[in-house]
């Protein structure tokens, strides 16, 4: 009998599963479905663990999840910090709030202190709560922009960071030692808080977040000015941003948010969308009509924590354009440095961080101030231990950080990815522009024409199940053994390989390949809580029609590479 198999009936046998879980088992008719279910543990990474939702040993559930508990329960004892407790914040998907409570439940048997969120939270609420309370970890049940069928469970330390891998590492080698079923015990809830184990928290943090956030603002100004004429257009895609970005942005002067109401309500299904992806342009279609019936410039989506922030401007011919996270990043850059500059509040030791799957644009205007931009491994936990790292040390003075993936942040209130604080400021500063009689899309243009056009693509190659991690790995190990030396006509005259280079960051599974043009670049890396292997590649030319060709060419190119 296979591995498998014997989990499979491991589980089927198990006095733990109810009635209903073990008839989920029963149903399974297709062997590769058993398979992928039960052929290895559910990874619990550097950036905690997300899976399909159902039963079974590689599935997310609340077996998985209690375990994954334990382990963070062992690691705030290590820490000597369980008595400072661990948040627990969860989003708007299936099981999210029945994941967070056996979350505490677990921690409460285990004698930890469960803070729980009373609703629906955003991630940057759960880190910004974590530093407020002074927690020793924190816990977010989040599958950020996944589709409907993943949910996942992400750890914090007490800076509000994703755990750095040393720290992942003591959960990770605890729950390696702990049966699913047999190790595992919970508090009832109501004995729990009795004991006071598990303490609800809510509005007092979330006015304390919404206060810091504010402080975040550059020129209110502006936003004044406009207030009573400016539309925005903003989507929470059925998630946790509905009610602190609709709060912040009233806040701070905005007095015609139109909301899309078929997609602000709690929603696990997600069913307006194929994906509560900001970065799927499919998705805006509801924001898209309820913008061009309003004439509006602006439509903003925030994915269901709130982590990411998608944007649509409208160009010179009055047609809605989905931005990219890079051109998004560049333009709150630009904006950022050139308002602080204007305000004279830009410090020398300023620095802007982004990873190395980001924007070489971003560096180019940070240069043009004077100003240092800091290349970071793919993971905003590298943005979050520098920012740590330099609240220590008082050796620069953090202004933004952000991914190509349409997270940033800005400010010290957290250590994630920021949806609340980057929709204030992409709002503040479309006011901004609108003060000089320009729309996003015009100060866009304005970078180009100043900088170069800068033309980026990412695509992913998804690759399922057992076979496909096999498949991704294949394709690593070849890339390895038979590098690859030119593409497009245009010579490779350097490699970078994550995992072997002393690059003075942490080892990673990445690849990436300058050419000989000077300009122009590819990445390959495997996604590290997706079954996807990603291309990212970058140039800048003459016109962005040049650049976007020459990307065109590339992708093909280095796909027929990677034999795919």
């Amino acid at each position: 009998m296979s591995e498998y198999s014997q989990e499979y009936k491991k589980w089927l046998d198990s006095e733990v599963l109810t009635a209903e879980e073990k008839q989920e088992l029963l149903a399974l008719s297709d062997e590769k479905e058993i398979e992928d279910r039960f052929y290895r543990e559910l990874e619990f990474g550097t950036a905690g663990m997300r899976g399909v939702l159902g039963i079974g040993r590689n599935r997310m559930n609340i077996y998985n999840v209690r375990r994954a508990a334990k382990g963070v329960a062992a690691y705030v004892k290590k820490m000597g910090t369980s008595e400072k407790g661990v948040l627990i914040g969860y989003d708007t998907r299936n099981f999210s709030r029945i994941f967070a409570e056996e979350t505490a439940k677990t921690l409460a048997f285990e004698g930890v202190l469960a803070y729980l969120f009373d609703t629906v939270h955003s991630v940057p609420e759960v880190s910004f709560g974590v530093r407020e309370l002074g927690c020793g970890a924190g816990v977010m049940i989040t599958a950020s922009h996944n589709p409907k069928e993943y949910n996942g469970f992400k750890v914090y330390g007490p800076d509000g960071g994703q755990l750095p891998p040393e720290a992942a590492q003591i959960v990770i080698s605890a729950i390696a030692g702990y049966d699913v079923f047999s190790d595992i015990s919970v508090m009832p809830f109501d004995e729990a808080e009795d004991k006071g184990l598990i303490k609800i928290v809510g509005k007092a943090l979330n006015e304390k977040f919404l206060e810091t956030v504010k402080t975040q603002q550059i020129n209110p100004e502006s936003v004044y000015k406009v207030a009573d004429t400016m539309k925005i257009v903003y989507t929470p895609f059925h998630g946790s941003g509905s009610r602190p970005v609709k709060e912040i942005l009233k806040r701070i002067g905005f007095k015609h948010i139109l909301v899309v109401k078929e997609q602000d309500n709690e929603d696990g299904d997600f069913s307006t969308v194929k994906s509560p992806n900001p970065e799927n342009p499919e998705g805006f279609y509801l924001a898209e009509k309820l913008a061009k019936e309003n004439d509006v410039d602006l439509i903003i989506g925030t994915d269901p924590d709130c982590d990411r922030v998608g944007i649509m401007v409208r160009d010179k011919n009055g047609d809605y354009k989905t931005l990219t996270g890079n051109q998004t990043g560049a333009l709150l850059v630009e904006y950022i440095l050139r308002a602080r500059k204007e305000s004279g509040k830009l410090p020398k030791d300023s620095v802007v961080i982004k990873t190395i799957v980001t924007t070489e644009l971003a560096a180019e205007i940070a240069k043009s101030y004077g100003i240092e931009c800091m290349s970071l491994l793919t993971g905003f936990k590298y943005i979050g231990e520098k920012m740590t790292e330099f609240s220590e040390k008082k050796n620069h003075t953090f202004l933004i950080g952000f991914e190509e993936s349409y997270g940033y942040l800005v400010g010290n209130h957290a250590r994630d990815k920021d949806g609340v604080v980057a929709t204030m400021l992409i709002a503040e500063m479309a006011a901004y522009y609108r003060n000089l009689g320009k729309t996003l899309y015009d100060a866009l243009m304005e970078i180009y024409q100043k900088y170069g056009f800068y033309a980026e693509r990412t695509v992913s190659f998804t690759m399922p199940g057992k076979d496909g991690m096999a498949k991704m790995s294949e394709i690593m190990v070849n890339l390895r053994k038979t590098p690859i030396k030119s593409a497009i006509g245009l010579e490779v005259v350097k490699t970078t390989d994550y995992e072997y280079d002393e690059t003075g960051l942490p080892k990673s599974n990445v690849l990436k390949y300058e050419l000989s043009d000077n300009k122009t670049y590819f990445i390959i890396r495997p996604s590290g809580t997706e079954p996807k292997i990603k291309i990212y590649s970058g140039t800048s030319a003459d016109t962005m029609e040049n650049g976007e060709k020459l990307i065109d060419r590339l992708i093909d190119d280095v796909k027929g590479q990677m034999g795919i």
